[in-house]
């Protein structure tokens, strides 16, 4: 029996298992920094399958280590990161979360099954391959400043060096079976943009006594729209969106103060910098014009995810020798963001797509959803491909 073969017999082997684990996880969702219980969870996990780790790295991660035959010769990365979202759950199934207003939505309890699988599998195949792979349980994706940055910052990619990073997520457009890959740059930065506008009060029958910070916010709203469509690169993606518009008023009262918040996304360092400052003008501007004030505080989060070319067309050609040709595609870069591009910045990274829809089953919400789930077979090419891109990088 050849590698693959083994590979997948052992996915098929221990599929219950890990549908298992991921309904455990998946019932039993944490925050972002607040992953105690699901970090115990996969130390025991790795205890059980006779795997070295330490735990508490970057705060709630767990870091595992496979040593093959020769174990200094090179070392890689698997990252699965654990943390869950602020969303209550409306799905009814018999693994629905039984944490109040905490949900696995962004399928981070696949990306954690997945890990785990493929630690198993690599375990019980360690003789077949030379070098180390290093297994990063991240915590805290989800959040600024990031899981992956803080344990870059406590040297989860040394001792020993990582040369090399993987990473995988989930795509409930995908239909379970296929994957997708994207070459250079894959995901935008992410910034975060906090305005607060300030105005006088009143009474809304004679607003000329007031400073209406309703009305400044509004002209703000519109002018901002501009950063994209009047000064950046038409060439360029970007985006610019104020999701939360806040003012405390009545139906006759001018309130004080209006509260704005929105999101910056990119794909160059320098327009991104830039960017921020047209932000800051235009807004300082817009209120200064009707005679108010306000403050604007731009939270600088993830990078931007790059993807190196030789190791993702490496990976997506063993894709398809592991999936066959029809089932792994090419996939357009997206504007949304994750910590994974931090290791990306640091380190050669491969981060793809593990479709999890399933139209016949009715599962098809996008991930961010309070009815998000996903075709549990997903976990079968999520542990089985990570474990055989990772035994041919060692070979």
């Amino acid at each position: 029996m050849d590698l693959k073969d083994k590979i997948k017999n052992l996915a098929d082997t221990y599929f219950n298992e890990f549908v298992a684990i991921r309904r455990h996880l998946h019932a039993h969702p944490e925050l972002s920094y607040e992953e105690v219980e699901t970090s115990k969870f996969i130390a025991e996990k790795l205890i059980e399958f006779g795997i070295e780790h330490q735990t508490n790295i970057g705060g709630y991660g767990v870091v595992g280590l496979i040593k093959g035959k020769k174990p200094s010769s090179k070392t890689i990365a698997l990252r699965g990161d654990m943390d869950a979202l602020p969303i209550e759950e409306k799905n009814t199934t018999e693994y629905v979360s039984q944490n109040k207003g905490v949900m696995h939505a962004c399928g981070h309890d696949v990306h954690t099954t997945s890990l785990l699988g493929a630690a198993k599998i690599l375990n019980e195949l360690k003789e077949e391959f030379e070098g180390t792979i290093k297994l990063i349980f991240q915590p805290a994706e989800e959040k600024l400043p990031g899981g992956a940055s803080i344990m870059i910052k406590e040297g989860v990619l040394e001792n020993p060096r990582v040369e090399t990073i993987y990473g995988q997520h989930v795509l409930p457009q995908l239909e379970t079976g296929k994957v997708a890959f994207k070459s250079g740059i894959a995901m935008a930065s992410c910034d975060e943009i906090y305005i607060t506008v300030k105005g006088k009060g009143g009474h809304g029958a004679v607003p000329h006594l007031a400073i209406d910070p309703v009305l400044i916010a509004s002209h703000m709203v519109i002018a901002l729209q501009s950063v994209v469509s009047r000064n950046a690169n038409p060439t360029l993606p970007s985006v610019l969106s104020i999701g939360k518009f806040i003012a405390n008023g009545a139906t006759n009262i001018i309130p004080d103060e209006v509260r704005l918040e929105g999101t910056f996304r990119t794909f160059d360092e320098k327009w991104r910098v830039e960017a921020h400052e047209k932000i800051k003008l235009i807004c300082n501007n817009t209120a200064a014009s009707f005679g108010g004030s306000c403050d604007v505080l731009i939270d600088i989060g993830y990078p931007f995810l790059k993807n190196d070319e030789s190791t993702t067309s490496t990976a997506f050609e063993l894709a398809k020798q592991y999936l066959g040709e029809a089932n792994v595609e090419e996939m357009p870069a997206r504007m949304t963001a994750e910590d994974f591009s931090y290791y990306s910045q640091v380190v050669p990274a491969c981060f793809y797509r593990l479709g999890t829809g399933n139209i016949a089953k009715g599962i098809t919400s996008p991930i961010h959803t309070p009815t998000f789930d996903v075709d549990e077979n997903c976990l079968k090419i999520g542990a089985g491909l990570m474990a055989w891109i990772a035994v041919n990088e060692l070979k």
